[in-house]
């Protein structure tokens, strides 16, 4: 059975919309782990847009399944995460006008960058994510830089307009978890899944876990959020 791993960046960016202390995402996190997540995903901008410093250490005190630290491959983050010590790092691409993360990070562009780091962390113990687009160059590039998992972005199927875009996107994502659990890699999947689009994962059984944050959060507001939890975790469950 696939996991759900609960991202609670839009819980801080509600606050932060206000500049306030309420609602605060490690209270979120909790109520999270009580409805059935597997694990609380964070992504620690560089300019602190929504989560915060604050919020890592606290969410690394009080979580009781797994910190998932999403993180752009810099000294500052890798320091951060050698202090904190997640379970999990994922590398993100980072790019201070987007919104939300655009795609995943270009292994061809940033490959010495992103091994070195990626030695850094598991020298210390923390095993490593890629965040990457489902393309076979960019998994082989994760494998060779010495990644333990990659986490597929599954944006481009989420958004895809029309029925033959949407099943292309969706056989490269296939093609894409299928390879990487023959280079022995860790799967996971994320970006723009909601209640809809996970049904079409019914029987890939690659798939390790799901990273889902802004579809829960927003069914939240209207359900609450143990509600909205509840009702991914069973959709992932029939899968």
């Amino acid at each position: 059975m696939a996991g759900l791993a609960v991202n609670i960046d839009h819980i801080a960016t509600l606050r932060e919309a206000r500049k306030v202390n309420y609602p605060d995402p490690v209270a979120a996190a909790l109520l999270a782990e009580l409805a059935g997540a597997d694990g609380i995903v964070c992504h620690l901008r560089e300019d602190r847009r929504h989560v915060n410093d604050r919020d890592v250490r606290l969410l690394r005190k009080v979580i009781q399944t797994k910190l998932i630290l999403e993180m752009a491959a810099t000294s500052e983050m890798v320091g951060i995460a050698l202090d904190v010590r997640p379970e999990l790092v994922t590398l993100v691409p980072e790019n201070r006008e987007e919104v939300t993360t655009e795609g995943g990070l270009d292994l061809i562009v940033h490959n010495k960058s992103i091994g070195e780091t990626i030695g850094a962390l598991q020298n210390n113990g923390i095993p490593v994510s890629i965040f990457i687009d489902a393309e076979p160059e960019q998994i082989k590039l994760a494998h060779q830089a010495g990644a333990n998992m990659i986490e597929i972005h599954t944006g481009a199927y989420c958004e895809a307009m029309g029925n033959a875009r949407r099943r292309q996107a969706f056989s490269k994502i296939v093609d894409a978890a299928k390879l990487a659990k023959k280079l022995k890699l860790g799967v996971n999947a994320g970006h723009g899944l909601c209640y809809n689009t996970i049904k079409a994962f019914r029987g890939l059984t690659e798939i390790d876990e799901y990273s889902i944050g802004h579809s829960i959060v927003s069914r939240a507001a209207l359900v609450g959020l143990d509600r909205a939890v509840r009702e991914m975790r069973e959709l992932i469950n029939g899968l």
